[in-house]
């Protein structure tokens, strides 16, 4: 079939050049053969620039599968997302890797998918799979994996454990670059992490570290996901350091994406006065510089990969094109929803209240303190209460409730501990959605209720709860328990039914069940909970529960 010649006309917003002219662009064979100035009466009102891209992604957190998620991503302007797919990875494998490639592949949206480089992200909880070296060797050879994914084992990099240099070298024989993930790293330990090769930082919570970091030669992604929203602390690095700087949305949920995407990072950063060659290039040109991806930036020659917009100011997304084709026309995307498949990975057995129960050994416990907006806890510690049988129990007046980490690939006891900062009244929630290694995680009033929750997500084959001592609620995600195939504007309503019942128990936080799922984490300090107990991340070890010390 021939292909036809397309012409477009518009206010050229030619970002690389810095500058907005009048123009018409010639499309021809999915590539932009010529962009030419135009009298300014011949040019269509609306502005044509290059699509944005997320920069760190990882698309299980939407809870949709990749081809349902660039059916919601598309229509506010993304064209591309550098995806890390560590999350399925942690619980298929690289048949999980395969799996999302393949999906993707099934839309017009650009997937680049990295090589997870921690599954397990530590030695210190229990997995569904694993990628050693030769796995990770078999990845970077393919031309769609553009990167080694962030390297979280950031000791490992520090004390050059074998493995971990191992793939940090495979990544540099292929030419790809390595993601970074170090929150708090600071020093001279921040430097020799970066000079090993790190290339990139997204975890930065404060102007003083991202600073650091770039000198050390860094890219910073700044990110505002659903848990972990760091846009307001980092976008003074617009003043300094323009030119070092990416958009991403590293986890953000169903509800959210049906809202926007990263044209709201845009949005606020021109909002702050910043200059809009500066933003634009944040969005549209660092990621595919540093990536290498095959995404067009408006230029002669490049893939037909723009979109056009009302005005600079919201953005509003009037029509998205990738490969030069109209993906998204201004009232939906022009593309079908395929297929998909459902790899189920849930081996959990149901759970009894009694299993829950935890022994005191001492008058204090310690006890997780999460901080809302962010994917870091502190540690505090709290007189212990306890039961006739010496069970310690839920401090509800107090705020101190029992959090639960159940092992879903293999018969184990449960671990548990204790939070404070979710302000529960009554019920629990629940979750296989568990980063990194997704077993199923849940925090309640009482044993009985966490239980309830637990053997919700269980008979769900994967999913997130909410329960009461008299019924219980889910939404599936039967895809690895990460992500369902179902609509994403069915998911997202779903979700924030979930959402709102769970604040009506007396959650405090703004996105609970995003908060849930980083309390397993045990790469990002300072306190948290693994299936095989409690985790101090400073320290890289685990640590009592109870202490006789006051």
């Amino acid at each position: 079939m021939k292909s036809i010649m397309k012409r477009i006309t518009g206010q050229i917003v030619d970002v690389r050049n810095r500058k907005i002219f009048p123009g018409e662009i010639t499309i021809h064979s999915g590539k932009i053969q010529k962009v030419r100035k135009i009298p300014a009466s011949s040019a269509n009102e609306s502005y044509i620039l290059p699509g944005f891209i997320d920069s760190h992604i990882h698309i299980e957190s939407s809870m949709l599968v990749p081809a349902e998620f660039a059916r919601w991503a598309i229509p506010f302007g993304t064209v591309a997302t550098v995806s890390d797919p560590h999350e399925i990875a942690n619980v298929l494998g690289i048949e999980g890797v395969e799996y999302m490639i393949d999906n993707g592949n099934k839309v017009p949206l650009k997937f680049y998918f990295g090589a997870p480089s921690c599954v397990p992200a530590t030695p210190f909880e229990t997995a569904g799979a694993a990628l050693p070296p030769d796995e990770i060797q078999k990845l970077l050879a393919r031309s769609e994996i553009k990167y080694l994914a962030e390297m979280m084992n950031w000791p490992g990099v520090l004390q050059e454990d074998e493995e971990v240099m191992e793939k940090i070298k495979i990544a540099q024989q292929f030419g790809k670059v390595i993601d970074g993930h170090a929150p708090g790293l600071r020093g001279e330990q921040a430097k020799a992490y970066h000079a090993a090769g790190i290339s990139t930082d997204h975890e930065c919570t404060t102007l003083e570290e991202a600073q650091e970091k770039i000198s050390y030669g860094a890219k910073i992604a700044i990110r505002e996901g659903s848990a972990a929203k760091n846009f307001e602390a980092l976008h003074p690095l617009f003043l300094s350091s323009p030119e070092a700087l990416m958009f991403c949305s590293d986890d953000k949920h169903p509800d959210e994406l049906m809202k926007g995407h990263i044209n709201e990072l845009v949005q606020g950063a021109l909002a702050q006065g910043y200059g809009l060659f500066d933003v634009l290039h944040a969005a549209c040109i660092h990621p595919i510089d540093h990536y290498d991806l095959e995404v067009g930036s408006l230029q002669a020659g490049d893939p037909a990969d723009f979109i056009c917009v009302s005005n600079l100011r919201d953005f509003k997304v009037e029509a998205t094109y990738i490969n030069g084709e109209k993906v998204y026309d201004g009232n939906g995307v022009t593309f079908d929803r395929p297929a998909s498949q459902k790899p189920v990975k849930m081996d959990a057995a149901p759970i009894n209240p009694k299993d829950l129960r935890v022994t005191a050994t001492g008058t204090s416990c310690r006890v997780i303190l999460p901080k809302d907006g962010q994917l870091i806890t502190e540690e505090l510690w709290a007189p212990t209460l306890t039961d006739d049988n010496n069970d310690a129990v839920s401090q509800v007046k107090a705020d101190i409730l029992k959090i639960v980490v159940y092992n879903r690939y293999s018969p184990s006891p449960p671990a548990v501990a204790f939070i404070r900062g979710f302000g529960l009244k009554a019920g629990a929630l629940a979750s296989s959605v568990a980063h990194d290694c997704h077993n199923i995680i849940a925090v309640g009033v009482s044993d009985g209720e966490i239980a309830h929750a637990i053997n919700k997500v269980i008979t769900m084959k994967g999913g997130i709860s909410v329960a009461t001592d008299d019924k219980s609620q889910g939404l599936p995600l039967p895809v690895a328990g990460l992500m369902t195939t179902a609509p994403g504007d069915q998911v997202a309503e779903q979700y924030e039914q979930l959402d709102q019942q769970v604040k009506a128990l007396g959650c405090r936080l703004r996105a609970p069940y995003m908060t849930l799922s980083f309390m397993a984490l045990l790469v990002i300090p300072s306190l948290k909970l693994s299936d095989k107990g409690l985790f101090d991340g400073r320290a890289f070890e685990f640590v009592d529960l109870f202490s006789n010390t006051d």
